[in-house]
């Protein structure tokens, strides 16, 4: 969708509320995956607070291309900059395309997908397990006709979501999803989510308990090797929440009409490559990381088990852009000054400037460092980037520039330092300087005049808060009654 699918996951999530509150529904099985439509869903229902479940649509099967496999979305940008830098042919590119989407399903990489709906999965919203299982397995189909039966009975014992969407069902949801190693996107729409429901997760609360979690899934782009079509055989979901289960509120309510510790006795892990145990992690850490200074008040957030370990303490130059048109353009010159050093820095890509915050965080390379081999290198933006990107990427940086934050106040050959292990970033520029700048500053013109995008650019909360509108959140006003029916 363009700009952003972002933009439309609360309109999704408005249009789920006001249907389920409209029509006669006693109950409701919420059928998503990919990315924006499992949060927009989610988001709908719990506002709504009937009976729900979540019914994933499955990973597809692994691509294939010379006998190597293929990962949607990661190996995409692999193989396009070895396009880029002459290395693989057209045909070869045309074989990689015709063989990454092998069978139905959404992206079998550790992508928003596969993370969202293994989220949802551990915050207690679906059957337990369902969310490893392939689109294409026959499983997911016993698993399509156990979740009809059971939204039956989950009507008849008035099971809602604010039953299951507990504050402790959250910190369940956080700490399944790092270990899963997933991605940058969970954050944003996890908080979201959490204020939809009452129980608002703050992003500092995210971080301190992505801390506690080792990533265990070596999937894929946090992992080196495998895909969710390995992860399903190994034990898939519910072995690896068996491996933290330490970590996990057990006593939770599941969707299932078990608790999650019921919901996970007795998995086993097949394969301990694709499922690690604890003591052999990915990264002893969760997969993601939010760092704060001056250049980021409210938070930037990185995907540390995705990146180059030498970036995750640099200091470089800045090289600012102001829109994505702009720095593609840019990164095609040849003669670009730039260094493996540099900080590429992409702006008014929010959720206000995107508008509604783009995947464009995975800024591409320069030309003239590709051709030089190099494969990574430090990008900060206020955008987000696909799940199933890879790289140095510092995203989410708020408040945005669009609206003044300081990331609208960098120059070109600003220096700007990233330490992940101390969760810092930092514009060496002095506090008056900064003041001058902001005096200088001069607001863009607005995206929209009217419409939905005008409503959006009033209403919608920066990313710190999940980028939800912010008369959608509980914090705005009481739940309304559903409706008395009427002939």
């Amino acid at each position: 969708m363009k700009p952003s699918a972002l933009l439309y996951r609360n309109f999704l999530a408005m249009e789920t509320e006001e249907l389920i509150r409209t029509y006669p529904i006693d109950g409701v099985v919420l059928m998503g995956g990919c990315d924006k439509t499992t949060p927009g869903l989610l988001m709908g229902a719990t506002s709504a607070n009937v009976p729900a479940i979540y019914f994933p649509a499955g990973p597809m099967l692994r691509g294939n291309f010379a006998g190597e496999p293929l990962g949607s979305g990661s190996d995409t940008w692999k193989y396009w900059d070895e396009r880029r830098a002459g290395n693989i042919s057209d045909d070869q590119w045309r074989e990689v395309e015709a063989g990454i989407a092998r069978s139905y399903g959404h992206c079998m990489t550790m992508g928003t997908a596969s993370t969202m709906t293994a989220m949802v999965d551990a915050l207690g919203m679906s059957l337990t397990g369902a969310s490893s299982i392939l689109a294409a397995d026959s499983s997911h189909k016993r698993m399509a006709a156990a979740t009809g039966r059971r939204i039956v009975d989950m009507v008849w014992e008035d099971l809602k979501p604010a039953d299951i969407q507990t504050r402790k069902a959250f910190e369940n949801a956080v700490i399944g999803s790092m270990a899963m190693g997933g991605s940058t996107n969970a954050i944003i729409h996890l908080l979201a989510l959490s204020r939809r429901a009452g129980s608002p997760v703050t992003l500092d609360e995210f971080d301190a308990l992505s801390a506690r979690a080792p990533v265990l899934a070596n999937i894929r782009p946090s992992g080196d090797t495998y895909l969710m079509e390995d992860f399903f055989y190994a034990g898939g979901l519910r072995a690896l929440l068996g491996e933290v289960r330490d970590l996990l509120h057990l006593d939770c309510v599941t969707a299932s009409g078990q608790t999650l510790g019921e919901g996970i006795a007795g998995a086993s892990i097949y394969n301990d490559d694709v499922i690690r145990r604890r003591n052999n992690p990915v990264s002893a850490e969760g997969s993601l990381a939010v760092l704060k200074g001056n250049l980021a008040p409210g938070g930037a957030v990185m995907k540390p088990a995705a990146a180059n370990p030498k970036f995750l303490k640099h200091t470089g130059p800045a090289l600012v852009f102001d829109s994505y048109p702009e720095i593609k353009r840019a990164c095609e010159d040849p003669d670009l000054d730039v260094t493996e050093d540099t900080i590429l820095i992409l702006r008014n890509a929010g959720p206000i400037g995107g508008p509604g915050m783009p995947e464009w965080g995975m800024l591409p390379l320069p030309i003239k460092l590709v051709k030089q081999g190099v494969r990574d290198m430090v990008r900060l933006s206020d955008a987000r980037m696909s799940g199933t990107s890879y790289g140095a990427c510092v995203l989410h940086c708020a408040p945005e520039a669009f609206i003044g934050g300081p990331l609208a106040l960098v120059n070109t050959g600003d220096l700007i330092s990233i330490d992940v292990a101390q969760r810092s970033i930092h514009l060496h520029v002095s506090d008056e300087d900064l003041a001058l700048r902001r005096a200088a500053w001069v607001p863009p013109e607005p995206r929209f005049e009217r419409g939905f995008g005008w409503m959006v650019a009033q209403h919608i909360e920066q990313a710190d808060k999940g980028c939800d509108l912010d008369f959608a959140s509980s914090e705005f006003g009481r739940t309304t009654p559903m409706p008395e029916a009427t002939l």
